[in-house]
């Protein structure tokens, strides 16, 4: 089975209520659900996460690597536009990584136009919504 890691960065816990006119209304329990869902139909056995600690997030990709996951998908969140850490942690993985926003950061304020996820990712995906997950999902399906 393929081993497909989702982390989510900080925030993300409160989907559904932090600005929903921007993020939607489904809540990050709702996405992993339409995640596993599609997982399953695509061959994949998904590790999702969450965390708004920047280290537990390096050691989540660090673990990736360790445990030669096939693939990451990763939505930063605001940790893409400021972690130099989380860039480096993502360049030891040899797996694709797809890099993932629910908006779509080059089109809102300027500090978001810079990520440091985009320079090692496989793919980007943005502004697609909670559906940007399931997209991720069938990308890495056509790369792996």
């Amino acid at each position: 089975m393929t081993k497909v890691m989702i982390l989510n960065g900080p925030n993300l816990n409160m989907l559904g209520v932090r600005e929903p006119d921007i993020y939607g209304h489904e809540t990050l329990e709702d996405i992993e659900k339409m995640c596993r869902g599609r997982a399953i139909e695509l061959g994949f056995e998904i590790d999702f996460r969450q965390s708004n600690n920047e280290g537990q997030l390096v050691d989540w990709i660090q673990e990736a690597y360790r445990q030669e996951f096939s693939a990451v998908i990763i939505n930063a969140a605001a940790y893409t536009h400021t972690s130099l850490a989380i860039h480096d942690a993502l360049k030891l993985l040899a797996c694709p990584i797809i890099e993932l926003h629910i908006s779509d950061p080059k089109k809102r304020e300027a500090f978001r136009h810079i990520s440091y996820v985009e320079f090692v990712a496989t793919h980007s995906i943005c502004g697609q919504g909670a559906q940007g997950y399931v997209l991720a999902l069938e990308k890495l399906k056509e790369v792996l």
